[in-house]
């Protein structure tokens, strides 16, 4: 097989196995950069979670980054603006920019879904508040408060999204 640098990629391609790819732990989740910005000049990007039952990122809006999931293994509840959509193995769902969107793991096991970004800004964001993953699992269970949103809005915006509220089910629901 021939390497590839890292400034090689965008335009000589490259693929990664499965355990391939930078990982983070962000908000309990784990979540693996498969191709980034700098691959595509930020035009896109695509992002494998691992996220744990009953876990999601805050209800956010992106003003200008569209957002789609494919779910490979387990549930994933999806609330894009008025919609719940509860996916599966196989199953897809899109969060269009201007639409308030969230997730929460939604069975009893992990579940492992790809997400594709276009723009690609919430790169940024993971890279400034998640910490390089030390090996490829779940963060240990977090014991203290949730995520403090006053603390991560700021963060957000600079990469591209606004906090809408705290994870879980968006308010209403």
């Amino acid at each position: 097989m021939m390497t590839v640098t890292l400034a090689d990629r965008a335009t000589n391609g490259y693929a990664l196995a499965h355990n391939e790819g930078e990982a983070f732990w962000l908000l309990g989740m784990l979540q693996t950069v498969k191709i980034g910005r700098a691959d595509t000049g930020g035009a896109y990007g695509m992002v494998e979670i691992v996220v744990p039952p009953g876990l999601g990122p805050p209800w956010h809006v992106h003003p200008e980054e569209d957002e789609w999931f494919y779910v490979l293994e387990g549930n994933l509840t999806f609330y894009v603006g008025d919609t719940r959509l509860d996916l599966t193995a196989g199953g897809f769902g899109f969060g269009p920019k201007n639409v308030p969107h969230t997730f929460i793991g939604g069975g009893p096991e992990p579940a492992r879904a790809l997400v594709g970004f276009a723009p690609m800004q919430f790169e940024g964001f993971m890279r400034e508040v998640g910490q390089p993953a030390p090996a490829r699992v779940l963060p240990p269970p977090h014991d203290g408060p949730p995520p403090d949103v006053a603390r991560l809005a700021p963060i957000a915006k600079r990469n591209g999204f606004i906090i809408l509220g705290p994870p879980g089910p968006p308010p209403g629901r």
